[in-house]
């Protein structure tokens, strides 16, 4: 735009290279280069496309999860009761369809129960706001498996493998190569992505994140959105469910176990900020496949579950640790100027 002056103003940021090389997703990048260029010394059987496309699909259901909990991380809340709805959904998943002898049924039910458990968190921390979210769905979390447990005991409910179309939801593939959970998550990812940065929604979650009560005085509804994003969230657990019973055909109690620390993980990693209002869908989406194809590298050379864990935590520590690292550096060179 020219200005009397006979200047221009462009509305446009300018993006330099040196920009791009500091932003979080350049570095997320990087680590995943040297996760698979690791894991392909590490192991010859690593690049070998079914196996690969095999492991990815073993923690797709986690990814679909993580989606929705970058939303609530970025306004600012958490979630670890995700866990236990799609233990509960599962767990309904299986009672109706055994009940009833139809799997659809038993999918509706079960999306019913995730979308009833989210909107039960939305419901209790909105209308109590002094109640920490972390506390609030801690409890909730205590709860869904609580049922799950009252329902199910010791045992198990299962025979949903006997509905042929069902299990392809889990393997089937596209041109034999490309599992279905892929794809899920390849369009449930850009649908979230778009939302969160090319919509008003989207926008809203940000001011949110940044400052409530400042977001509340420019008219946004807060506590009405915070209600949708948790109602949603129970929503993807209840679809993840289903793709969880595809996987294994029958549901215990210890369903999900830990799901809702690796979500927030992948988030974290991906750039989320948990005290909300910064990151993007990019990052977060970028993380999941560094932890998950990480944990499937460790798992070739026959590593240890436990030390796996200690591997990713580490890595999480170090790479939370970069910005605050820089950050010093910077203050510093600053300062000797």
């Amino acid at each position: 735009m020219a200005t009397k002056s006979g200047r221009t103003i462009s509305h446009i940021k300018e993006r330099s290279i040196k920009q791009l090389l500091i932003r979080w997703e350049f570095l997320l990048v990087l680590i995943f280069l040297g996760v698979n260029i690791m894991n392909a010394n590490l192991s010859p059987y690593y690049l070998n496309i079914d196996s690969l496309f095999t492991n990815i699909n073993g923690f797709m259901v986690k990814g679909i999860i993580a989606l929705p909990m970058a939303y609530i991380l970025l306004l600012g809340d958490i979630d670890l009761s995700v866990g236990g709805n799609v233990c509960l959904s599962a767990t309904v998943l299986g009672i109706v369809y055994n009940a009833t002898g139809s799997i659809w049924l038993g999918i509706l039910a079960c999306l019913a129960t995730g979308t009833l458990c989210g909107a039960l968190n939305g419901l209790v921390m909105t209308k109590f706001t002094e109640l920490a979210p972390m506390i609030v769905t801690l409890a909730t979390n205590i709860i869904f498996r609580g049922l799950s447990e009252r329902i199910l005991g010791d045992g198990s409910t299962g025979g949903m493998q006997k509905v042929d179309w069902f299990g392809k939801i889990f393997y089937g593939r596209v041109g034999g190569i490309v599992p279905y959970p892929f794809i899920i998550f390849a369009v449930l990812a850009l649908v979230f992505g778009l939302v969160m940065h090319k919509t008003v929604f989207g926008r809203q979650m940000f001011a949110i994140g940044e400052n409530k009560r400042a977001a509340a005085y420019a008219g946004i509804k807060v506590e009405k959105i915070r209600f949708l994003v948790f109602a949603l969230t129970g929503f993807i657990c209840g679809f993840a469910a289903i793709i969880y019973c595809a996987n294994l055909g029958s549901v215990k109690s210890n369903v999900a176990d830990g799901f809702e620390l690796e979500a927030i993980s992948m988030c974290v990693l991906g750039g989320i900020s948990t005290a909300g209002g910064k990151g993007t869908m990019v990052g977060a989406v970028i993380a999941i496949f560094i932890i998950g194809l990480l944990r499937y590298g460790l798992n070739l050379i026959n590593l240890s579950g436990q030390t796996i864990r200690i591997v990713l935590g580490i890595l999480l520590i170090l790479v939370v640790l970069f910005p605050t690292i820089r950050e010093a550096i910077q203050n510093r060179k600053k300062a000797v100027k």
